[in-house]
């Protein structure tokens, strides 16, 4: 199962609504996320490389205050 921003997200939806399951990430910010760190929302959260996991955390840790920080 994939983790970002230590949060294991579900591994069989489209990478646009698995990242909806990070406190904090709604549609219009995982639309930006994935944007900026140049990932197809299409995609399902297991068929990411380690790069692509890598850049969308990178995004996130660098632009948006997620999970126990926003908690």
């Amino acid at each position: 199962m994939p983790r970002i921003a230590g949060v294991d997200i579900p591994e069989n939806k489209k990478i646009m609504y698995a990242l909806r399951y990070i406190h904090g990430i709604g549609p219009k910010s995982a639309d930006m996320i994935l944007a900026q760190a140049g990932v197809d929302g299409q995609r399902r959260a297991n068929e990411l490389s380690d790069a692509d996991i890598s850049s969308i955390a990178a995004v996130i840790d660098t632009s948006f205050i997620v999970e126990g920080t926003l908690r």
